[in-house]
């Protein structure tokens, strides 16, 4: 996924209110702009670090600029959570997800469960249907392991249950985790961080929940799927 302008870099001030970051520009300006990151940011979260902000060209928002990429670690890491959706499209889509491949046709945000919308709902006629779930990595406490939440998250452990559902009814259900860095090469729940979604991803695991997991190439150019990595 190419971004359509190039991204702009600063330096991040301060990440707060969750959805706000203040950046100052290379001609020394100050802006605030909108961090579409639900998450804690654990250990992105640094004043100081080069960041790569996008412009939307829209005079209508509110806040016309997005944080989209954050260096920390010497890695680029897209904390942009809703691209990651979009990356696991494109690359379902292109073929480059091999446990995905082989379905006619591709949903977004379908209805399921109890009031819940899976990202994607894949479907053929010569297989059951298949419902994936998308969750943006982008946590890192250790060399080379990608972990997931860096918050307390009730509503991804409930999705947990939804998916155990639909593979009870005969449906295949998937998590695919995109870690949107390169140097993730193992991946492991943050069990420490919130312990409650840990358990219900192995109950969902043991019930025949698909956990997948794949790596980014990050660039203040282009985001793109590019490799599996190991579930641990």
């Amino acid at each position: 996924m190419f971004f359509k302008d190039p991204l702009i870099e600063a330096t991040l001030i301060k990440r707060y209110k969750r959805f706000l970051a203040d950046v100052r520009l290379g001609n020394g300006e100050e802006m605030t702009v909108h961090c579409a990151n639900p998450g804690s940011m654990l250990g992105l979260n640094i004043p100081g670090a080069r960041v790569f902000i996008s412009d939307s060209h829209n005079p209508k928002r509110k806040l016309r600029h997005s944080l989209e990429l954050i260096e920390a670690d010497g890695t680029l890491v897209g904390v942009h959570t809703g691209r990651a959706n979009g990356l696991a499209e494109e690359a379902i889509l292109d073929g480059v997800i091999a446990p995905l491949t082989g379905y006619g046709s591709l949903r977004r945000e379908v209805k399921y469960g109890e009031a819940s919308r899976v990202d994607f709902l894949l479907e053929d006629e010569n297989c059951a249907p298949c419902f994936v779930e998308v969750k943006s990595v982008t946590l890192s406490r250790s060399p080379a392991l990608a972990e997931f939440p860096d918050s307390v998250s009730k509503r991804a452990a409930k999705h947990m249950d939804d998916l155990k559902r639909e593979v009870k009814n005969g449906a295949r259900a998937v998590v695919l985790f995109v870690v949107q860095r390169d140097d993730g090469e193992h991946f492991a729940p943050a069990i420490d961080i919130d312990p409650a979604y840990a358990e219900a991803l192995g109950n969902a695991r043991a019930a025949g929940v698909e956990m997948l997991v794949y790596g980014c190439r990050v660039t203040p150019m282009e985001i793109c799927i590019t490799r599996p990595i190991a579930f641990e």
